[in-house]
């Protein structure tokens, strides 16, 4: 089974912190989609952005393709992509 995302870039705003692609790093555990648990330390990139920042959806590499709603407190960008 293939899954396409279509992502969109958004321009930086000013005090902007987190966006579409940041590599992140959880600062507590959470549980993906599939009920998986991912603990602090986890890196992940940000794949979609909810009502302006209050929320990120967070994919993961292992297990492969893990998906995980994150509040911006639980996060730390440790890179940023450039568009």
């Amino acid at each position: 089974m293939t899954v396409d995302f279509s992502y969109q870039l958004r321009t930086d705003e000013p005090g902007a912190l987190l966006r579409d692609l940041d590599d992140v790093v959880l600062l507590a555990p959470v549980v993906t989609d599939d009920g998986d648990t991912m603990p602090a330390g986890t890196e992940g990139t940000i794949v979609g952005v909810w009502n302006g920042g209050d929320a990120f959806c967070i994919e993961f590499a292992v297990p492969e393709g893990a998906l995980a709603v994150v509040r911006p407190a639980d996060l730390r960008r440790i890179g940023r992509h450039a568009p």
